[in-house]
């Protein structure tokens, strides 16, 4: 029978809750939800010390990594990224947001089955790349476009990086899903080749390009009827269409 539970050192939970919902900076909050456990638990100061340099020791080249490519990317959209991939997709007399996301997607999905998965990303290449050509396309054929509109297109190209790479990445023989489903699987007794889970990916990653080039599709449908005639229609018509819907809830 088990004696006594040390729950003290469930006090971090509580401190990192307090942290976040205090807004406090998360980095910060982290280090002190470390310490505070650690001192819960009864640790030595010097093992809490030694324990943080390990740590910082083994991921120091980690920011260096990370902000590297956010250097070079916030170079890029001051010296005009972003207008510069509006106005290379508005030259394009058939380009659509929707023609445009759909490609990505392909290209997502491709690359991330073959491992590549930090070509794409929300940072690198959806916030400075593609959310702006997809809002050139648009704007190209319909002029100025509401901030409703330009909100949308740019969940749509968060999505669709999402998609392209959760389902992509189901493709790859060493992503990390497949190597923790086999393991869990011999030592269930059960022998299966990562190459087979992978290749099972295909079918699923194939669906839900489809279900989503679709999505894309009738978003070009949905809004070429809200903007055909101007933003100003555009706005008219979302006004419009907000009665049915508000009059239901007040029923």
């Amino acid at each position: 029978m088990v004696s006594d539970v040390h729950l003290w050192p469930l006090i971090g939970v509580a401190v990192i809750i307090a942290g976040f919902v205090l807004r406090f900076n998360p980095m910060l909050v982290v280090i002190v939800t470390a310490i505070v456990t650690a001192f819960a638990a009864g640790f030595p100061l010097q093992k809490i010390l030694a324990t943080i340099g390990t740590g910082f020791v083994k991921t120091r080249n980690l920011p260096l990594i990370i902000l590297l490519p956010l250097t070079v990317i916030g170079l890029l959209e001051r010296h005009g990224l972003r207008q510069h991939a509006q106005n290379w997709i508005s030259r394009i007399k058939s380009a659509t947001a929707g023609r445009l996301l759909i490609v990505y997607l392909g290209a997502r999905q491709l690359t991330a089955a073959v491992g590549l998965t930090s070509l794409g990303g929300h940072p690198q290449m959806v916030r400075p790349l593609l959310a702006p050509m997809a809002e050139g396309a648009t704007e190209a054929r319909y002029g100025k476009l509401p901030e409703k509109v330009r909100h949308k297109l740019r969940a749509y190209s968060a999505a669709t990086d999402n998609v392209g790479l959760f389902f992509g990445e189901d493709m790859f023989v060493a992503f990390g899903a497949i190597v923790l489903m086999t393991t869990f699987l011999r030592e269930a007794g059960i022998e299966v080749e990562p190459i087979r889970v992978a290749l099972w990916g295909i079918p699923t990653a194939i669906s839900a390009f489809v279900i989503h080039a679709w999505r894309l599709r009738r978003l070009d449908k949905a809004l070429a009827v809200e903007l055909a005639n101007g933003p100003a229609s555009g706005e008219s018509s979302e006004s419009a269409g907000a009665g049915p819907v508000a009059s239901k809830a007040g029923a």
